[in-house]
């Protein structure tokens, strides 16, 4: 009589095809932001701004959509692990109409308040006209990405990350193709200026939801005959759905509100510490979307591992497998970080050398920051992924408001520190969440979660 030799099960080799894609997504998001901004640069400094304004206002209602995105990911893999279609299909329909429902809240609020809001901002009248004209054009854009986000974030959880990859690779030429020529004119069309930006970015969408619409018909098309909804009726699914949502939602929104709050007390530095905040913000976002995106993956692999009921010892040598290459990413992110800092004579010669100067003391802090980051990012997903969602909301929520945000209001408005003690507080932040994530993940309650109910 002989035995079958265990399944091995999924390894950071199965992350990394999760990974990539995501992490390519994701930089082509912040890419079309970046080139968004240089075409409309164009046109000046008052267009400019005024589309800054007007995303900025548009920003709170796509990352609240953002938001709800994660659970929406974590979600469709744990029904998709499980192989019962009336989950998926419960799952899928429930995050469509959270995703629109929180997008068309967004369009009322925008629709009452924004021009007053933009009114109280803008420097002149001419900024709020041009910022409350892309804004109304802006709004298509954010019911498009009510649906294409939410569609993103399901084929990531069921593991077919390229298709989201490949719909923002169609929509980036298009946008920037459209935007050009709406925005001069060109080819007999008028020229709409900040306008047709907002248009060519409307374009765009409408071009990624149609081809993500006829994917989702293409791969799972057969939803729509699956009878039934996972808890009976379509309300009291939708309802579960939404208490799952709203921990990891709040984690997120959270994490935004805290980060513009630092960054307004960033402004009370002296200029040259103000300037070099403002310039490695964006290379930690960009940089750390690598390690971000494999938490991301594992995460996901983890939900289906759960709902498939695998044992415990594949998900521990799953997990293992997942962690070696996490600190991996973490090396790549620093090394990147590593020479962003050393490069900064040369990526910022316009700058005067005090600034460079500063830009080159954040160097131990952006080297060792990735670390416990991408591990802490582990933690998170995997708990998430289990259904611990409200626990991982309490670290954060608490770590960020109890003491990043009063800590740094402490160092810049009292104690008047340097900027690199400031920039510190993001590393402390994450020496404090660490054993505590650590400590929950070791217990090792997550491996016998029930998910599906």
């Amino acid at each position: 009589m002989t035995t079958s030799a265990p399944i091995a099960g999924p390894t950071a080799g199965h992350v990394f095809a999760l990974a990539w894609p995501m992490t390519l997504k994701a930089i082509i998001l912040h890419g079309t932001v970046v080139i968004d901004a240089y075409l409309v640069s164009a046109l000046g400094e008052t267009p400019l701004a005024a589309m800054g304004l007007a995303a900025a206002i548009a920003g709170f209602v796509l990352g609240a959509i953002l938001a709800f995105s994660n659970a929406m990911q974590i979600r469709t893999a744990q029904a998709y692990g499980t192989g019962d279609a009336v989950f998926l299909k419960s799952t899928l329909a429930s995050g469509l109409a959270v995703s629109l429902a929180v997008g068309c809240f967004g369009l009322a609020v925008i629709t009452l308040f924004g021009a007053p809001l933009i009114g109280w901002m803008a420097p002149n009248a001419e900024v709020a006209g041009l910022a409350g004209d892309y804004l109304a054009v802006f709004s298509l854009v954010i019911l498009g990405s009510a649906i294409a986000i939410c569609l993103t974030s399901y084929f990531n959880g069921c593991g077919r990350t390229r298709v989201p990859l490949i719909s923002y690779g169609l929509a980036l030429p298009v946008n920037v193709l459209c935007s050009v020529v709406l925005i001069h004119g060109y080819w007999g069309l008028p020229a709409m200026g900040v306008t047709g930006a907002a248009l060519g970015s409307a374009v765009a969408s409408a071009v990624q939801v149609v081809y993500l619409v006829a994917c989702l018909r293409r791969h799972d098309g057969y939803l729509r005959h699956v009878p039934g909804w996972r808890q009976g009726r379509f309300i009291p699914t939708l309802k579960r759905y939404v208490a799952f949502s709203l921990p990891i939602a709040a984690t997120f929104v959270s994490a935004t509100f805290a980060t513009h709050v630092c960054t307004l007390i960033y402004a009370r530095l002296e200029l040259n510490e103000f300037a070099a905040m403002t310039l490695i913000a964006p290379w930690i976002m960009v940089t750390g979307t690598i390690g971000m995106q494999w938490a991301q993956a594992t995460g996901i692999i983890v939900a289906q591992l759960l709902g498939q009921r695998r044992d415990e010892a594949v998900l521990d040598r799953f997990l293992s497998s997942a962690w070696r290459g996490a600190f991996i990413a973490a090396g790549a992110v620093a090394a990147l970080l590593l020479a962003v800092s050393l490069s900064a004579n040369t990526l910022y010669s316009d700058l005067a050398p005090q600034t460079r100067a500063i830009l080159l003391s954040f160097l131990p802090v952006l080297v060792l920051l990735p670390f416990p980051k991408g591990s802490n990012a582990i933690c998170g997903n995997t708990l998430r992924a289990a259904g611990d969602t409200i626990y991982v909301m309490h670290i954060f929520v608490w770590s960020q408001w109890l003491f990043r945000v009063p800590a740094t209001a402490l160092a810049v408005l009292y104690l008047d520190v340097g900027a690199v003690w400031v920039l510190s507080l993001l590393l402390a932040e994450e020496l404090l969440k660490f054993p505590v994530f650590h400590r929950r993940l070791y217990r090792g309650q997550w491996k016998r979660a029930e998910i599906a109910s």
